[in-house]
């Protein structure tokens, strides 16, 4: 059974062979397709200061794919493409990283093992995850919270009011 998976993309090192982030967002995309998965749709690349240590801004982007993988064997192909891109998992969480692709949502619901959350369990707070998968796929519903990506994004994006002044006494 053929299920849609959205596949956050994420680079802050530069690729010997593919460039700075961006284009490796863009080689990823193309990777993804070469692993056997059918890309629907890729978001545009925007730029997003880092979470935790690392001091380089992040290229963050979305991709809508189509596979017949289970969860876990998506998450096992992600990650061999993350290698085959160089990175290595180990020492600082969130440090500096050539490519993370994180599964964040899944057409069939809920997914959990000891390895994987589906949906992603912080994907609602990042606007560098939301923002660039509203744009795809804006009618797409997070099953925890029953919002659309697109509101979910203009929750994260919308400016706050300013505040409003306290009525005036008369004398």
């Amino acid at each position: 059974m053929r299920q849609r998976y959205l596949i956050a993309l994420g680079s802050n090192v530069r690729h010997p062979r593919h460039g700075g982030p961006p284009s490796v967002l863009r080689a990823a995309a193309l990777a993804l397709e070469a692993a056997g998965l059918a890309v629907l749709a890729v978001a545009p690349v925007i730029a997003s200061a880092p979470l935790g240590p690392s001091r380089r801004r992040y290229a963050n982007g979305a991709a809508v794919v189509d596979s017949a993988l289970p969860p876990r064997a998506l998450l096992a192909l992600l990650q061999g493409i993350e290698h085959d891109f160089g990175r290595v998992r180990r020492g600082q969480r969130w440090g500096a990283r050539t490519l993370d692709l994180d599964l964040v949502l899944w057409s069939g619901g809920h997914w959990q093992d000891k390895a994987l959350s589906v949906p992603h369990p912080a994907f609602r707070t990042r606007a560098f995850v939301v923002c660039p998968a509203a744009r795809i796929a804006p009618g797409w519903r997070d099953p925890a919270t029953g919002l659309a990506l697109k509101h979910l994004a203009a929750r994260l994006t919308r400016r706050a009011s300013p505040p409003r002044a306290a009525p005036r006494r008369a004398p």
